[in-house]
């Protein structure tokens, strides 16, 4: 089922839902599923599934050199979401990548999709890669997630790359794209990032989710503000607890983000990770409360491969 049409079907009660990340290469699923399984007595109608960048690794040659090969730590993310969905039941959302794929690379893996019942597809740029200091599209692939939003929609009318298909047996994608209510790194302005959240959605987005954010009154004035420029998809809040007490460094810089100072203060006072993930918890319960009473559609958890918190937060909450 559709993102959209869960959200319709809750009739104004705020749903749960999370993102996983795949395991890296050579570990067992089973772990994945270990985390998954306490969530969902929460019942989330749907799980997102991250992909990663392709990176580079150096292979030391019999002759003492290093040979530079392109790989992918953590794939599987097609088939994650397949598993998934016929494990628990549950809509499993693909991220599905600007970067590292070819416009081809891209339809393959929509038809992959298609194939497996696959209903809602995420539709990213992504980051650039480790050794980038800024995004470099991929020759042959999509510049802009706004680009990648408008190939999806044309596959959902039968219009392939190379060809039209006249057939009735045209996938019916939903479409989420990012938001980010304290501006996308990159942009050289609030309005300018809105301006470009417009296109995503005039291309064919029918759903956003948020960046994390420490501060609800930045989600709700980013809300107001989409609408004002025309957006009325939903906008689904994005929610990360604070787990260890070098996220209060690392979290601002990879995401340029701001922390109240009142969190600051409350992971300062911690002394040890156990306290500031304590900390974390009740943050982000309080959070959800105030977001769920202000209507939000769905609030969304960045798990990061860790359920404990997650399950924790929603006990109070869901």
């Amino acid at each position: 089922m559709k993102v959209t049409d869960h959200i319709k079907q809750a009739n104004g009660k705020t749903l749960f839902s999370f993102e996983i990340v795949p395991p890296q290469k050579g570990q067992n699923i089973q772990d994945l599923y270990n985390n998954v399984d306490p969530l969902m007595e929460f019942k989330p109608p749907f799980i997102d599934v991250t992909t990663s960048r392709e990176e580079y690794v150096y292979i030391k040659k019999e002759n003492g050199l290093l040979e530079q090969k392109m790989t992918r730590m953590r794939p599987g993310t097609v088939g994650i979401c397949a598993a998934l969905k016929y494990k628990y039941d549950v809509d499993a959302i693909p991220h599905v990548l600007c970067g590292g794929f070819t416009k081809e690379e891209t339809e393959y893996v929509l038809v992959d999709c298609h194939y497996l019942g696959l209903d809602n597809i995420m539709a990213l740029r992504g980051d650039a890669m480790k050794h980038e200091s800024f995004f470099i599209p991929t020759e042959g692939g999509n510049r802009y997630a706004s680009d990648l939003v408008a190939q999806i929609r044309e596959l959902n009318e039968g219009k392939y790359l190379h060809n039209i298909i006249e057939t009735n047996n045209k996938p019916d994608f939903c479409i989420g794209v990012a938001g980010y209510p304290e501006k996308h790194l990159e942009a050289p302005s609030m309005e300018t990032d809105l301006r470009r959240l417009k296109e995503k959605v005039d291309a064919g987005a029918d759903y956003v989710v948020t960046q994390m954010f420490f501060d609800n009154a930045k989600y709700f004035e980013f809300v107001e503000k989409a609408k004002s420029i025309g957006i009325t998809v939903p906008i689904i809040p994005g929610i990360k607890p604070v787990a260890v007490k070098r996220h209060q460094q690392i979290l601002p810089q990879i995401f340029r983000l701001d922390m109240p100072e009142d969190l600051i203060s409350a992971i300062e006072s911690c002394k040890d990770n156990k306290q500031v993930r304590e900390v974390g918890i009740e943050w982000a319960i309080q959070q959800s409360k105030e977001l769920i009473a202000n209507g939000a559609p769905v609030v969304h958890f960045y798990s990061m491969g860790k359920s404990d918190n997650i399950k924790k937060i929603a006990k109070e909450v869901f």
